[in-house]
């Protein structure tokens, strides 16, 4: 027979523990909440397991509760190690069924409206139409936890040797989906889109490597640059300082038209970008020269109600997509694209600093280091990159030389 009783266990309010014996016990909390837990010991090792609370499981329920489990104990059973394997297959059944009432285009879809605020239009339908033509049609209908290696593959190979830089990034596409996917909880295991030690084994590098190799932008010889400059300051608009912030950092046209202000540090001289924003996908920060601190300062003194240094009215709600290029075929240098710039930067750093190639490549967010030296060497070389970036605003910013 128990110690307890049904009529104390109604009664009791003092907060404590009260056996009833055979390792049942019932706790009564400051709240007043009574729960039943059976003590036990199996392999040398003392247990707790609850049974449920009171009134829901009375003294008679508890009682039988506690002896079916310690039948199982006897047997050597540990009751409370199958009751959480069950409760492990029951949550992961309810995942599994919750992954599969979202599709892969449903995934794709939610990706983009979580990151494509910093997108430009054209990056937008650029990104869906890929997805569009290359991966619903595989994947689409899909739910992420079903989407294993043979799936990716038939999606990639019909356009891997013949389109293969939209195949390498409607792979990276999968991958990021795939990603976010696992990180809800729709899916468990590598990510079968990954191209480090899984696709690489199975697609041709060569092609990739192919498809990887730069598109030549015309560009401005850099001797020509400082005049270019004196040209751009004597232009008081948006797209000049634009061109001005594009030059001076070596970055690309579109993180100049999305720059937002909450991304500089101007006391540190730092800009940090998030990796969306990245063509690499990989978070970076651009070394500020004292000339770029003071052109941002500028900027903040006509600063309007936007969380971007150079607003719109557009869709986009920034600066037009050809705003700079517009402002250069104005001055006369209609030879030249915004992208070039980067090119005349690194013919520059090349050709009159004496840094290693790599800081000069890390300065446009070019990282040539081996998959193996960039696991071991993780620095982003700031500082070095800080004393490339500065020199190149001196010079860029120095009066022209006079032709004799």
């Amino acid at each position: 027979m128990g110690k307890l009783t049904a009529k104390q266990v109604e009664n009791l309010t003092e907060p404590g523990t009260y056996e009833d014996g055979d390792g049942l016990r019932l706790f009564v909390k400051p709240t007043g909440k009574k729960t039943w837990v059976l003590r036990f010991q199996l392999n040398g090792k003392r247990r707790e397991m609850g049974l449920g609370s009171y009134p829901l499981l009375d003294l008679k329920k508890a009682r039988a509760a506690a002896y079916e489990n310690r039948i199982q104990i006897l047997k050597g059973n540990d009751p409370l190690a199958k009751r959480q394997a069950e409760q492990t297959a029951r949550k992961e059944a309810e995942r599994r069924e919750k992954a599969q009432l979202i599709t892969f285009e449903m995934l794709a879809n939610d990706y983009r409206d979580a990151h494509g605020s910093s997108w430009s239009e054209k990056w937008r339908k650029g990104w869906c139409r890929k997805l569009e033509l290359y991966a619903f049609p595989y994947l689409g209908k899909l739910s992420a936890d079903v989407i294993e290696t043979k799936q990716v593959l038939k999606t990639l190979q019909p356009i891997w040797s013949t389109k293969t830089r939209t195949a390498d990034e409607v792979r990276g596409q999968i991958e990021q989906i795939l990603d976010a996917a696992k990180s809800r909880g729709l899916r468990t295991g590598e990510n079968p889109a990954r191209w480090r030690g899984h696709l690489e084994n199975l697609l041709s590098r060569n092609e990739k490597k192919k498809a990887r190799k730069r598109i030549h932008h015309p560009a401005l010889a850099w001797q020509e640059l400082p005049e270019l400059m004196q040209a751009l300051r004597s232009v008081p608009n948006a797209a000049s300082l634009a061109a001005q912030l594009l030059i001076l950092t070596g970055a690309r046209s579109h993180m100049v038209r999305f720059a937002q202000w909450d991304e500089f540090d101007l006391e540190s001289g730092r800009w940090s970008l998030p990796a969306e924003r990245m063509k690499t996908r990989q978070s970076f920060a651009i070394p500020l020269a004292p000339e770029v601190v003071k052109l941002v300062k500028g900027i903040s003194l006509v600063r309007v109600r936007s969380p971007y240094l150079f607003p719109g009215n557009g869709r986009s709600g920034v600066m037009h997509a050809n705003g700079i290029r517009s402002l250069l075929h104005k001055l006369g240098y209609e030879h030249i694209t915004r992208h070039g710039f980067r090119s005349t930067f690194r013919d520059w750093a090349g050709e009159t600093t004496a840094l290693p190639r790599e800081i000069c490549e890390l300065a446009l967010a070019h990282d040539e280091r081996g998959e193996t030296e960039s696991a071991y060497s993780r620095s982003d070389f700031f500082d070095k990159r800080k004393e490339l970036m500065n020199a190149w605003a001196k010079y860029a910013t120095s009066p022209p030389k006079q032709l004799t």
